[in-house]
C-alpha cells in the first residue's frame, strides 16, 4: 500500500514558472533587484525563487524559500519581492509565498552566484 501524501514518481518539486509569459523576464529581472542582506548576491540568483507563476490576467503567484527557516529577515522578504514586482507594467496583483519544501540547498544556486561566492 502506498501513502496517498506521498507525491507520484515524476511529479517535479518545484512547480514550473510561467516562462513563456511575456511578463516572465521583467519579474525575473524585478527579483535580482532584491538581495539577502547577509549574503551579496540577488535572491533569484541564490535559487530562493523557486515557481514564478503568471496567469491570464496577469496575476503573478511567486513561490519562494530562503536559505535557512532561522533568517532573520524570513518575514520581510517576501515583501520585498512584492515591493519589486508589483510597480512593473501589466502586473495587477502579486502574492508572495514562502515555502519549505523542498528546502533549499547550494545546488540552488545558480553559476553566477556561486563564482560570486567563491564556490566555483
Amino acid at each position: 500500500m502506498t501513502d496517498a501524501t506521498a507525491p507520484l514518481e515524476g511529479t517535479p518539486l518545484i512547480a514550473p514558472s510561467s516562462t513563456d509569459h511575456p511578463l516572465y523576464e521583467g519579474i525575473v529581472e524585478a527579483c535580482r533587484t532584491v538581495y539577502d542582506p547577509e549574503i551579496p548576491v540577488n535572491i533569484y540568483d541564490l535559487g530562493l525563487i523557486y515557481t514564478i507563476d503568471i496567469n491570464a490576467e496577469n496575476e503573478v503567484s511567486i513561490l519562494m524559500s530562503l536559505t535557512a527557516p532561522g533568517c532573520p529577515v524570513a518575514g520581510e522578504m517576501p515583501g520585498w519581492i512584492a515591493e519589486a514586482v508589483e510597480p512593473m507594467a501589466g502586473v495587477k496583483h502579486v502574492n508572495v509565498e514562502l515555502i519549505w519544501e523542498p528546502p533549499w540547498g547550494m545546488e540552488m544556486m545558480s553559476d553566477e552566484a556561486r563564482l560570486e561566492l567563491g564556490f566555483m
